[in-house]
């Protein structure tokens, strides 16, 4: 790959450089034991079978502009309330309503107490932000995301910063790319999207006319290139 192509490199955060799905985890673990949660389920794997593909949804129903950051917050832990509910235990609406608020809450704190990077990301992004202006687009939430960024003692390796909640679009949007495009002062052409999510990522940088570095898995899907860590992505931007 001819590097002077690029004049931006753009990165989304969550399971690209932060760990987010392994502090999910962990924080579910403990609010499954915080609230009783095997007095719904029989243990944590069949609550995070129900929880984990409404989460997905629900975070795709955010993406495309159909649901609001609070909506999501509360829908997504309770959904597998009342679904438990159904035949497990009694409880009133207000009930159900108050603990997915406060399992809600819990969970953001939980997730930035256990925030960490994934493993061998500090150095790619040092060697990436040598060649190239770097900017996170993501889709977290303002109120945590910064203290992630920052904890990180990544910070100063980035340029910009863009998040959906702050600019008023989210992944997929092409808007939301075009404002990464604008403050690099860059056209599409010039600028590479590296991200784990297929759909917010990957498909939303195609959708801004945007080259892709999709850090996957999976042999089926298209993207402009496929890689299996961050590592081998600067191998593709940087020529040394």
């Amino acid at each position: 790959m001819n590097c002077e192509l690029y004049k931006s490199v753009f990165l989304d955060w969550d399971d690209t450089i932060g760990d987010f799905s392994g502090a999910a985890q962990k924080a579910l673990r403990l609010m499954f034991r915080k609230y009783h949660l095997e007095d719904f389920y029989s243990d944590f794997e069949s609550f995070f079978a129900v929880y984990e593909p409404y989460n997905l949804y629900v975070w795709q129903q955010y993406g495309l502009g159909r649901m609001s950051i609070p909506e999501l917050e509360h829908a997504r832990f309770l959904h597998p309330l009342i679904e438990a509910e159904k035949t497990k235990i009694s409880k009133t609406s207000n009930q159900l309503n108050s603990m997915a608020d406060s399992m809600a809450a819990d969970f953001l704190q939980l997730t930035t107490d256990n925030f960490a990077l994934l493993p061998d990301v500090v150095e790619p992004v040092k060697r990436l932000a040598q060649h190239y202006p770097l900017t996170i687009i993501s889709n977290g939430f303002v109120r945590v995301q910064y203290r992630k960024i920052l904890r990180s003692g990544l910070m100063g390796y980035f340029e910009h910063i863009i998040l959906s909640e702050e600019v008023g679009t989210q992944k997929p949007n092409a808007d939301i790319f075009r404002i990464a495009l604008e403050r690099n002062k860059c056209n599409a052409d010039e600028a590479i999207m590296i991200g784990d999510s297929y759909t917010s990522d990957i498909e939303g940088a195609h959708n801004a006319g945007i080259k892709q570095i999709w850090i996957t898995e999976d042999t089926e899907k298209e993207a402009t290139y496929k890689v299996k860590n961050l590592k081998q992505a600067v191998r593709l931007l940087i020529d040394e």
